[in-house]
């Protein structure tokens, strides 16, 4: 069984998401975070390895890297942008039982990945798979709920409904 890898280019799906992008205007951190956390629900949906890499040049200093949500989080070291972390990482990577996919608009960084071995997911085509996610999370949760007993105990109508009354301050 193949191991799937997911790497997104973290500004370049923040600036092509619209949720994302309104969210930028008003706090690039807090745009950053949904990314992460929108990862975490793709990453516990599909099991895949997800890693996002966001440039150092917004963030500058030596690369850091920490485990946020179950995702991993690269910010690159100072002078290496987001899309040659990416080149080197899917190089790195690659392997007979490894299957990268990488998740940019970036056209040029997309041929240079794939020339490399590794699948290009446009930030568009993500956009739409988490979309899906979501409806398919919703769902589950309606399921979950609707095979939940209401009560743990059985009332009758009338029971139950001298409850709702006494819930609503009414005599």
């Amino acid at each position: 069984m193949k191991q799937e890898i997911l790497l997104v280019d973290g500004y370049n799906v923040i600036g092509a998401w619209p949720e994302l992008r309104k969210l930028k205007l008003e706090s690039l951190a807090d745009a950053r975070d949904r990314l992460i956390e929108r990862m975490a629900e793709y990453k516990a949906h599909t099991g895949w390895r997800v890693i996002i890499l966001f440039d150092a040049h917004l963030m500058p200093g030596v690369e850091k890297k920490n485990n946020k949500h179950q995702v991993e989080v690269v910010f690159t070291r100072e002078n290496e942008t987001a899309d040659e972390r990416i080149e080197k990482m899917v190089s790195e990577l690659s392997g007979r039982r490894v299957q990268i996919h990488v998740a940019t608009s970036d056209l040029t960084e997309q041929w240079v990945i794939f020339a490399q071995g590794a699948l290009r997911k446009s930030a568009r085509e993500l956009e739409i798979e988490m979309k899906e996610i979501d409806k398919l999370i919703t769902n589950k949760v309606k399921v979950i709920q609707e095979q939940r007993p209401s009560s743990k105990i059985q009332l009758s109508d009338e029971v139950a409904e001298i409850f709702e009354k006494w819930r609503r301050g009414m005599k």
